[in-house]
């Protein structure tokens, strides 16, 4: 499940809401008050648009706003149909990580470009070609054998996303024939 700022604000934001509305209810079960409707109203309203972002970027995941560092050189097929690139970006601050994602531009359409594989970067990452179609990803952490995340993808044909969002993706799990997830 992923969950942005926006997502977390909003449920902190009816979370406090449904704790106010908890503390009204005491006085309209004593007979004091009226019910508190625009409480629950905000609530339900909070809940609803918190699950409906939540559902949207699990649903309608996409690669567009990925804005990274550049990680190694760009390697290109054998044949020179594609160039894959590397990039990386750091989160979490101090305690976070980096994702990695790699990157490929197809010469033969308009230097077209998708991405095709998306993980947590381990400490050993390469790229190599194994034919013009097959892009060999290694991505592994040797002291730790269970988290490789190493795979070889068929490019236009294969995708690998670590969480799997872009496998649940209605934009996305049409136009491969395999998606892998970690």
């Amino acid at each position: 499940m992923y969950i942005d700022g926006w997502t977390l604000a909003i449920f902190l934001v009816t979370f406090f809401v449904l704790l106010a509305f908890g503390i009204m209810l005491v006085p309209y079960f004593l007979k004091k008050r009226s019910f508190p409707k625009k409480l629950l109203l905000t609530a339900v309203t909070g809940i609803a648009l918190g699950f409906g972002l939540i559902g949207y970027h699990t649903y309608f995941f996409t690669f567009g706003d990925l804005e990274g560092t550049p990680y190694e050189e760009t390697t290109e097929s054998p044949q020179g149909t594609y160039t894959a690139n590397a990039y990386y970006e750091t989160y979490g601050g101090a305690a976070g990580g980096v994702n990695l994602w790699v990157e490929i531009t197809n010469h033969e359409q308009d230097n077209e470009k998708e991405v095709i594989y998306y993980s947590d970067a381990k400490s050993h990452f390469s790229l190599e070609w194994k034919d013009d179609q097959t892009l060999s990803i290694t991505n592994e952490e040797p002291r730790f054998p269970e988290s490789n995340q190493s795979i070889d993808l068929e490019v236009g044909k294969e995708i690998y996303h670590d969480r799997g969002f872009a496998c649940q993706s209605f934009l996305m799990k049409d136009r491969y024939e395999e998606c892998y997830e970690g």
